[in-house]
């Protein structure tokens, strides 16, 4: 499905730190530009942990960057008003965007909460399935939407969650980072759509297991992200690689092996 073996992820600029847009602005650009050119893809997140960033393709005009349909992936988050979620994705269609990861969101006090009811949702709360769904229904054959798979949560949850997501339109899935071949994860092979295996590319495995809510296990005190990926690359030889906390000070020649 996508036209490279790693996508990795990076986050647009803090809104409130106006003191430093254009040296974040020019940050971004540079790291945007680095991933594209060593032929790699792009993952966006949607405003991460609940603190407002610009938006992807906010940042990407400012720093007057091009797209490449194959090689990116917008996040969206249910933390949008009606009116900004529509502006998002009309702007993406505009700008040529044909993948985006559907996500809850991690939400907080300065982000807006949708209205279930705007986008034909039936519950208090706008599930990633009811974002699944009216995307592709108000903007049918216009995106790729994808949806995420958490095996950190009960594997019974989590699959039936999925097959909804799937049930209204989810074309691909992206893992929580995962340690190691995953037995849960191996199941997903079935589903006959693409999946995408999140590496985690940071030595502070600390803020990973935090992050997924579970108990560091023994092993996780000598974890090295440069071996784990190399395993996983044996597992899922032939998935797409997604990298969260690829380090941007350093070579990657001899961190990503498939590069």
């Amino acid at each position: 499905m996508f036209g490279c073996t790693y996508l990795i992820e990076i986050l647009t600029p803090l809104r409130s730190d106006q003191e430093n847009a254009k040296e974040n602005m020019d940050r971004f650009a540079g790291r945007y530009r680095r991933i594209l050119d060593s032929g790699c893809g792009v993952s966006i997140p949607d405003n991460p942990m609940g603190r407002p960033r610009y938006n992807a393709l906010e940042a990407i005009d400012k720093c007057g960057l091009s797209i490449d349909p194959q090689r990116m992936v917008m996040n969206l988050n249910t933390f949008h008003t009606k009116d900004d979620l529509d502006g998002v994705l009309n702007r993406a269609s505009a700008m040529g965007v044909r993948y985006l990861l559907i996500i809850r969101g991690d939400g907080g006090p300065d982000l807006a909460k949708l209205d279930p009811k705007s986008i034909g949702g039936q519950k208090s709360i706008v599930t990633s399935i009811d974002l699944i769904r009216y995307i592709n229904t108000a903007y049918a054959n216009t995106f790729i939407t994808g949806a995420a798979f958490n095996p950190y949560n009960p594997i019974d949850f989590e699959t039936n969650r999925l097959q909804q997501k799937m049930a209204t339109g989810a074309k691909f899935v992206i893992t929580q980072p995962i340690i190691g071949r995953d037995p849960r994860v191996d199941e997903l092979q079935n589903l006959g759509i693409p999946i995408v295996i999140e590496a985690w590319m940071s030595k502070n495995i600390d803020l990973l297991y935090a992050s997924v809510g579970k108990k560091k296990g023994e092993s996780a005190e000598s974890y090295d992200p440069v071996d784990n990926l190399k395993v996983l690359h044996d597992a899922y030889p032939e998935n797409c690689v997604y990298l969260s906390m690829l380090s941007f000070k350093q070579s990657w020649k001899h961190i990503l092996p498939k590069l």
